[in-house]
Parts: structure tokens; C-alpha cells; sequence
């Protein structure tokens, strides 16, 4: 989305064709399902900075797919925005519209090139990924001030360096994350996320049979964040649906047996979520999001796993246990 490897020149050059396809759009007349424009090349130019929003109901199936029409910038922003907003929240997802509308403000950057916005995890994680020219220096971008907009951008945006420590601010202010991945050829995917929410079930908090699942990030993957790196996680949810029924309901809600009765210390407390959000993580993974030294991550997680709220893995990393899952949906339930 930060512009690398291209001169201004040339990038302003893409925002004011991009402005004459939107007028182009408005002449087009539609007879019979065909489109017919004054102008195939603007036509073809059109179809280039369409976008789409995949909303996920679960990993499980295919996703739903909406297509943002090209139009004038403004309002091409703003659809991207409003769209992915509204599906989130019907999923579940508390990620407020400032932050996603600065996150798909920064789309402009990539020229709108192959914009696709994700929308996971409940609606709690939302992932941007275009294939413009990708991101060079990434731990600049997180700092106010920090701008490649040009001044033809600056119609649109406001082209100052503040979208991404605005977002970054909300997320460590709501023990969310934000990760920036260089995509898998070119251009950048930018992935916010923040702790879902787990339900109860009528009769009380219910502890799944397994360890939860979870997809882990790419081991090669280039990632920048203030406070943590997530990676989206599929959630317990389908895990509780296929527990067993009760035979016959108790006369008051149960406690979750797999919760020991312990305090933890926010840091580890921070630590348990990030694995969570993670799936699978080192005493490394711990370093930078908790802002502690290597071995201090590895005695966090030994006490983690004394305590039986994780376990070792094939990988020799740490996996969350079925105690450390039912922790982290009691103190979800009480947020």
C-alpha cells in the first residue's frame, strides 16, 4: 500500500485515470446484460479497480462474495468501507468503521490494484490484501507522519502518515493486533484483528472435548505490529456446537471444570490470548508483542504449562489446552 519502486509521477498519473473511469462508469448504458462504454480501454481500466469482500461464516465453506463496482474514488473508498463494516458487525465483530475506513483508505496507495477484503473469524478479524507495489519499509508506516501520499492523493485522503497509528492505537487500546505481510507475489496484506467474544451455551460455559484449531502464519512472513503479530484463527465455536447434549440439565449453571483456579498476571494473561489468536507460538513469537527478553518468554510459557493452560506441540511449540481454551472463553464472558 506504501508505494515502493514508483515514481510519483506515474502514481498520479493511475489516480486521475482511475477518477476519468468513474465518469466514464456514469455514461455507460446497459441493454440486455452488455455494457457499452464510450471509451474499451477505460471499460477494461474499470474492471481493473473493482474490488471484492469475501465474508466467511466459517472455514469450513466456500465464502460469500460481494463485488465493490468501480466509481468515483470517494465513493470507492467509502463502499469498500461501508460493506465490509456492516458484514462484520452482522458477524459478530466489534472493529469500529474509522478503523476499517483507514485501513481501505490505504488501497489508494496500491493504485486499487486487485483489492480483496476478508472478513473472518466471527467478524472480528478483517484482512486487506491488493497487488500493488507492496510495502518496503514497514516498521516506517507505523509511525505518525510517515507518508508516500502525492498530492493528487491527497484529493481523496488526507495523506498525512496518521491512518495506521490510529489503528494501531484502537487495537492496543482493545487487545487487538495488526500484522503487515508482504502478499504472495506482489503487494501487502494487512490483517486486523481483534479477541472474539465466546458465547455461552444455555447451561453454562462448555469446555471443548479437543484442543482447539487454529491456521498458523506463514513462518516466512514479513510482520510488523506495536503490540502483537496475529494470524487469522478459526474459532471454538464449531467445537461447541458438536458437543454432546446433556442428558438432563442441571438445577444451576455448572463451572467449567477445565478452569484452575488461578489469577494470572496480565502479561500472562496477554500471552494465553496471543496464542489463541496464534495457534501455535515460541518463546520468540512472545519477544517483541510483550515487549520482554527470550528468556523471560520462555519462563512465561513453562509457567503457562505447569499451570496446564498450554501444551508442548509435535513442533515443540506451545498449543493452548482444552483448560487453557475454557480460561480464555470465561474471561471473555466477563468483558
Amino acid at each position: 500500500m506504501t508505494v515502493a519502486h514508483q515514481s510519483e509521477a506515474t502514481i498520479e498519473n493511475n489516480v486521475a485515470e482511475v477518477a476519468e473511469v468513474a465518469e466514464v462508469a456514469e455514461s455507460t448504458t446497459i441493454t440486455d446484460n452488455t455494457s457499452t462504454t464510450k471509451n474499451d480501454r477505460s471499460a477494461e481500466t474499470a474492471t481493473a479497480i473493482s474490488a471484492r469482500v469475501a465474508v466467511y461464516d466459517d472455514l469450513l465453506s466456500s465464502p460469500r462474495i460481494i463485488d465493490i463496482q468501480p466509481t468515483a474514488i470517494p465513493e470507492f473508498i467509502e463502499d469498500i468501507t461501508v460493506t465490509t463494516y456492516e458484514n462484520a458487525r452482522t458477524q459478530g465483530g466489534s472493529l469500529p468503521y474509522t478503523v476499517i475506513r483507514e485501513i481501505a483508505e490505504n488501497f489508494i496507495h496500491a493504485d486499487f490494484k486487485e483489492c480483496t477484503v476478508s472478513v473472518l473469524n466471527g467478524g472480528n478479524t478483517v484482512r486487506f490484501a491488493d497487488q500493488g507495489p507492496g510495502i518496503e519499509k514497514k516498521d516506517l508506516v507505523l509511525q505518525p507522519g510517515i507518508s508516500s501520499a502525492t498530492t493528487s492523493m491527497k484529493q481523496y485522503i488526507r495523506g498525512v502518515g496518521s491512518g495506521f497509528p490510529i489503528v494501531c492505537e484502537y487495537l492496543g487500546r482493545s487487545d487487538g493486533f495488526l500484522t503487515v505481510d508482504d502478499n504472495a507475489v506482489d503487494g501487502t496484506v494487512i490483517t486486523l484483528s481483534v479477541v472474539p467474544v465466546v458465547p455461552s451455551t444455555a447451561t453454562g460455559v462448555v469446555a471443548p472435548s479437543t484442543t482447539a484449531t487454529a491456521v498458523a502464519p506463514n513462518a516466512t512472513a514479513t510482520t510488523v505490529a506495536p503490540h502483537a503479530a496475529a494470524a487469522l484463527q478459526a474459532t471454538p465455536q464449531a467445537a461447541l456446537q458438536a458437543m454432546p447434549p446433556q442428558a438432563s440439565p442441571p438445577a444451576s449453571p455448572p463451572t467449567p471444570t477445565h478452569i484452575p483456579p488461578i489469577q494470572l498476571k496480565k502479561r500472562e494473561e496477554k500471552a494465553l490470548f496471543l496464542l489463541y489468536q496464534e495457534g501455535t507460538v515460541g518463546s520468540g513469537d512472545l519477544v517483541e508483542p510483550l515487549g520482554v527478553s527470550a528468556p523471560t518468554a520462555t519462563r512465561l510459557l513453562q509457567r503457562l504449562e505447569q499451570l496446564g493452560l498450554v501444551e508442548t506441540s509435535a513442533s515443540k511449540k506451545r498449543i493452548l489446552s482444552n483448560s487453557g481454551l475454557a480460561y480464555i472463553q470465561a474471561q471473555s464472558l466477563h468483558t
